[in-house]
């Protein structure tokens, strides 16, 4: 058994947002965020887009989230049980799910 790695919170990025982050837009990527005492959602996408211009451009919007991109906290859109401001713990998840724009 190797030692155990940081705590880490799992940041899945799904479908065309993959673009963003160097993926093909087809597939899902998973990057393991720094779990830290401090972590909220806000700093753990913060952190994550700090490394990937294309997706801080595409996420925030004036130091908020933007319209085009979901944020799910433990497969709950943000706002429901959690904010941009809440704590988070090791064992919770983040998703980023691009927002279905009308049309098809």
């Amino acid at each position: 058994m190797g030692a155990m790695t940081a705590e880490t919170i799992p940041v899945e990025v799904v479908a065309w947002v993959t673009k963003f982050v160097g993926g093909n837009g087809s597939q899902r990527r998973v990057f393991d965020e720094p779990a830290t005492p401090e972590a909220t959602v806000r700093s753990v996408l913060r952190g994550l887009s700090a490394r990937y211009p294309e997706l801080h451009h595409a996420l925030w919007s004036d130091g908020e989230i933007g319209p085009h991109v979901e944020v799910l906290v433990n497969d709950a859109v943000l706002g429901v049980s959690h904010e941009l401001d809440s704590k988070l713990k090791s064992g919770d998840r983040i998703a980023l799910v691009g927002a279905y724009l009308g049309g098809l």
